[in-house]
């Protein structure tokens, strides 16, 4: 389990094996920063979040590139702070995602980003020229940026409604789940993350003063503060996602499976800002989207998997959810992959 404040060694790995500066960093280096190489292998072993982030601005300051090398011509030394000044200039979210992944498009050559909108949908896309997929850390570490800039240009999280990546899953996903969404589709044609279209319009009113702060607590504050709560409400989250939605518990019911009164687990999903309704709306919406990529499940399918009583049901649901109807959001899927 992702505990809120730790990142997992497997992650630490992957940071130190994609950065050509593997092998620079000595034992008494990682020890500093609060590393036990003695827990390198340990597939379990985490680390504080505050720990993952200097060893992030020490990769980053010894290659000078804040994209540690995985793209031919990376991300200089100061990129990240002139992408968040020029986007926070833009009066809307999405004026500055577009200038984000704009500037990001210039100074990157293997990941070309754009914002495609589709009514009440909106995808940021990845264009790859290389025909062979990256790794999955190097697309995580994009997304990471992106959201957690367009977090924090926001003021709030921006829920993600799937990624999908054109790599292959890779052996730990657990941390991106936490930090992202628990619909990550890999083997897709082409890498995207989707997202409401109606996010784009929240207002920008960043100050230089905030944007100082977030610089200076890059990247622990996108690792920590932006990530799907890693406690009760993601436990039960997490136990909805593997049952059918037709036997799911009632609130009685799942407070006793928790040893819990209805009061208390009422108040502690309360105090993480959760409602067990709401959760339930949230695993329904995700087994929705994932279920309409799969084509050949047609659409009363879907609505009894989810425990609708009709289609008529599951449309309005839907409808309510996204603000638009099952089959657009089929299509725009079905768009993607044709596009590839």
């Amino acid at each position: 389990m992702a505990g809120k404040d730790t990142i997992s060694m497997q992650l630490v790995r992957e940071a130190l094996l994609q950065s050509f500066t593997q092998g620079a960093l000595s034992e008494s280096m990682l020890k500093r920063i609060g590393i036990d190489p003695a827990l390198l292998q340990q597939a379990d072993a985490r680390v504080p979040a505050s720990a993952f982030a200097q060893l992030w601005r020490l990769l980053a300051r010894r290659s000078h590139d804040e994209f540690f090398g995985m793209d031919p011509r990376g991300l200089r030394s100061g990129s990240l702070a002139f992408l968040c000044r020029t986007a926070m200039a833009q009066p809307t979210l999405g004026a500055g995602l577009e200038t984000a992944l704009a500037f990001l498009s210039l100074m990157l050559e293997d990941l070309q980003p754009s914002l495609v909108r589709q009514q009440s949908l909106a995808e940021i896309v990845i264009g790859e020229p290389r025909e062979q997929p990256r790794r999955a850390f190097t697309y995580f570490t994009f997304w990471m940026i992106v959201h957690g800039v367009a977090c924090w240009l926001a003021g709030r999280r921006i829920p993600i409604l799937a990624i999908e990546l054109r790599c292959a899953e890779p052996p730990f996903c657990d941390d991106y789940r936490v930090m992202f969404s628990e619909n990550l589709q890999f083997d897709r044609p082409r890498s995207r993350m989707i997202i409401a279209a109606d996010c784009l319009d929240l207002p920008l009113k960043r100050s230089d003063e905030e944007l100082q702060r977030f610089l200076s607590e890059l990247p622990g504050n996108i690792l920590v503060k932006y990530r799907d709560p890693a406690s009760l409400a993601r436990r039960i989250r997490q136990d909805l996602l593997q049952m059918d939605p037709g036997h799911w518990p009632d609130a009685d019911s799942l407070a006793r499976q928790l040893c819990l009164s209805t009061s208390t687990l009422r108040r502690r999903l309360a105090e993480e800002g959760q409602t067990y309704q709401g959760l339930k709306d949230s695993v329904r919406r995700e087994l929705a989207i994932t279920w309409l990529a799969e084509v050949e499940l047609g659409f009363a399918d879907i609505a009894d998997r989810l425990g609708f009583a009709d289609t008529s049901s599951f449309y309005k649901a839907f409808r309510k959810w996204f603000g638009c109807n099952p089959g657009h959001y089929r299509t725009v899927i079905l768009q993607g992959q044709a596009q590839a």
